[in-house]
């Protein structure tokens, strides 16, 4: 199989990773404040361009992608900052005494996947990956 092959694979697969957390975030209503539509745009149009990609590869389609795949990554650790944070927050509520070691894996561990938003991390990494030295962006 050539890079080819394999390039168009691993933007199908991105691309329904991507659909599929977009779909995942829209049913857990991830969307009541500013911040949580963060995501849902970024992945919107990931997936509108990664599916321009697909069907009709130029230039213009690869630099788009790689854009939007780019900005996932910043977006992502966003994500995790702001999940963790509203964990810490709910647990200082629940126990104001906690802190250090406990507080931190008491966090990650709590009602708002800390880590979840790593797939749009992912996602953005193999996203870069597609568009290195694709044919289209010469």
């Amino acid at each position: 199989m050539n890079v080819e092959s394999w390039r168009r694979y691993l933007l199908y697969i991105l691309l329904f990773g991507a659909v599929g957390l977009l779909a995942e975030l829209y049913l857990l209503d991830h969307d009541e404040e500013f911040r949580q539509w963060i995501p849902l745009v970024l992945l919107a149009g990931g997936a509108m361009a990664g599916s321009w990609l697909a069907a009709r590869p130029g230039v213009a389609a690869v630099r788009t992608f790689r854009v939007l795949a780019a900005a996932w990554i910043p977006a992502g650790l966003l994500g995790v900052y702001f999940h963790f944070q509203s964990n810490v927050e709910f647990e200082l509520e629940l126990h104001p005494d906690s802190g250090g070691l406990e507080l931190f894996l008491e966090s990650l561990g709590g009602a708002m996947p800390s880590l979840a938003p790593g797939a749009m991390i992912s996602l953005g990494l193999l996203g870069i990956l597609v568009c290195r030295q694709h044919p289209a962006a010469r």
